[in-house]
């Protein structure tokens, strides 16, 4: 029987049953606890704000064991990666959170529109900029692109008044380039301008700094007419590379 998961938000879910996830979870609390570094954990933890404790992996090392954690196993289905996801991100090392998250990356295409809930759970636990970027901009950016239905979830994400998950909504198309839906990302822009949270702003800035890529112009253009309601770091940030 699977095991109530919860977040902050949203609805509660069932950790399904998966034999995938039951060797992925025995190997990786194995492999990462035993190259742990206690002392470069103590920094990380600090770095993080606290946000949770850390098993003291650099990224390559973490990867390179990650490796070792995948070697010879199944492709998973979305139960599989469900399982995956709720089983890390009830353990309490960031690093077994940053593994799920690479995870999810990996097989985002095996991932329906019913994803979404779960993708919002973790958004909305334990929530920082760390996970919460990686899992807009490749998890539910990947899934909204799969199916065009779920924009209208993103109109709703981005005036929820959790911060991360409006982040999430900025953030989303943050990889679609000439796909990206100009009409919501600078509506959604002026939507959050005057959100006073750092991380909004940041975002605003972020993502039109990452379309800017693909059109200078238009972030010029959507800059100068609503210079008055964005705020200075947006602007700087939506700015850095294409200059006013």
């Amino acid at each position: 029987m699977g095991v109530t998961a919860s977040g902050t938000s949203g609805p509660r879910f069932e950790v399904p049953d998966s034999a995938l996830a039951d060797t992925l979870l025995e190997r990786l609390t194995t492999v990462y606890p035993a190259a742990a570094d206690p002392q470069r954990a103590a920094s990380m933890r600090a770095y993080m704000k606290d946000i949770a404790p850390f098993l003291g992996l650099t990224t390559p090392e973490r990867r390179t064991l990650s490796r070792t954690v995948l070697l010879d196993t199944a492709r998973p289905d979305e139960e599989d990666c469900t399982a995956i996801a709720l089983r890390c991100w009830r353990l309490p090392e960031r690093e077994y959170q940053y593994f799920a998250v690479d995870y999810l990356r990996r097989h985002v295409r095996r991932l329906s529109s019913g994803f979404l809930p779960v993708a919002r759970h973790l958004v909305t636990t334990a929530s920082w900029w760390d996970t919460v970027d990686a899992l807009a901009a490749h998890v539910v950016g990947g899934l909204v692109a799969a199916d065009p239905r779920l924009r209208g979830d993103m109109d709703a994400w981005i005036e929820d008044d959790d911060l991360w998950v409006a982040r999430t909504a900025l953030l989303h198309q943050l990889r679609y380039k000439e796909a990206t839906d100009t009409g919501r990302l600078f509506s959604y822009c002026v939507l959050r301008a005057g959100h006073p949270d750092f991380f909004i702003r940041k975002a605003i800035g972020w993502c039109l700094r990452e379309y800017a890529k693909t059109d200078p112009q238009a972030v010029r253009d959507f800059v100068a007419a609503e210079r008055a309601e964005l705020s200075p770091l947006s602007v700087r940030e939506a700015l850095k590379n294409i200059g006013p």
